[in-house]
């Protein structure tokens, strides 16, 4: 292949984004009342809010797209949390936006969509107040955040929200075997977990994850796709956490530790498999979470040592697992 054609070869992430509704996945409920908007052709100001990776700022685009057809590229301006949106943003380019004239068909109108909103400034927030209900006749707003409650108070109450979960392991499944089929991608079945171990639900993060991997190693299987995300095995984490003696637990530790891994490396991936460990009793597996819970706390403060890490399996070798 040319360096011209790969240089055109668009990441899987964009090559396969929906661009209907009705291809989203995940969030059945959420996605039916924006179809019902697109049939109806009145959008309200929107805030949609959830986690990374999940398909908010595709909805708005999607929404946008079956809105507006034809008009979307003169009608829609859409402003990322990379871009400059402090106030003089609001009051110049969202302004001016505003009150261009654009031909649209009738009852649409034109949409601004806010990328990461959360991150906006305060002063920035306080500024499109106003613009948004002097323009609400012509133009529509509609914000993704991973927060809503660092959008401000005026904003929300002006707007409907929809909260996106997290998307459920089947739905992320379903969407890679897609990807995988059209790319003809060779796979193992522990390579497919590996990838929905680590996105956790991020449909960005998995198919980012399946690239790299193949583009890496050609095919996907879990040693190869551990390697790609950098991230502890997880067979060898539920080892460390269920040997039979502190001492053998420390060797595991001490394997992934001159690895290379860090504390929280360990910490988020001990959760995430102790999430998941069926064969433990419920109460000893809250137990296990709690002293999780508390070594991440600590290690987030600053406190990332091999010792926290010890200290941890010493509780957990303690419980009656």
């Amino acid at each position: 292949m040319s360096s011209a054609a790969l240089s055109l070869e668009l990441p899987w992430v964009e090559k396969y984004r929906p661009h209907l509704l009705k291809d989203i996945v995940g969030n059945q409920e959420t996605i039916a009342r924006l179809q019902q908007i697109a049939q109806d052709g009145n959008m309200p100001h929107l805030i949609i809010s959830g986690l990374p990776g999940i398909g908010k700022t595709t909805s708005v685009t999607c929404l946008a797209h079956e809105l507006l057809g034809k008009s979307y590229s003169q009608a829609v301006l859409e402003l990322n949390a990379s871009d400059d949106r402090g106030i003089d943003v609001v009051r110049n380019q969202i302004k001016q936006f505003a009150q261009k004239k654009t031909s649209l068909p009738p009852g649409r109108h034109k949409i601004v969509i806010l990328d990461e909103a959360d991150s906006m400034t305060a002063g920035a927030q306080q500024a499109l107040r106003r613009t948004m209900e002097l323009y609400s006749n012509t133009t529509r707003f509609a914000f993704a955040c991973n927060q809503s409650n660092k959008i401000i108070e005026p904003l929300q109450s002006r707007c409907a929200i929809l909260r996106y979960s997290k998307l459920q392991d089947d739905q992320v499944l379903k969407r890679l075997l897609e990807i995988i089929k059209a790319e003809n991608v060779q796979y193992t079945n522990d390579g497919l977990e590996a990838i929905i171990f680590t996105a956790e639900g991020d449909m960005r993060q998995a198919i980012n994850n399946l690239q790299s991997t193949v583009a890496g190693f050609g095919l996907v299987n879990g040693e190869n796709v551990f390697k790609i995300v950098d991230s502890p095995h997880p067979l060898v984490v539920k080892k460390m956490l269920l040997a039979p003696s502190l001492e053998e637990s420390l060797v595991f530790l001490k394997t992934l530790w001159e690895k290379g891994y860090s504390a929280v490396d360990i910490v988020t991936t001990c959760f995430r498999v102790t999430k998941n460990l069926d064969d433990v009793k419920e109460g000893v597996r809250l137990e296990m979470i709690k002293e999780i819970g508390f070594t991440h706390m600590r290690i987030l403060e600053g406190v990332g040592t091999y010792l926290q890490l010890a200290g941890m399996l010493a509780k957990i070798s303690k419980l009656k697992i």
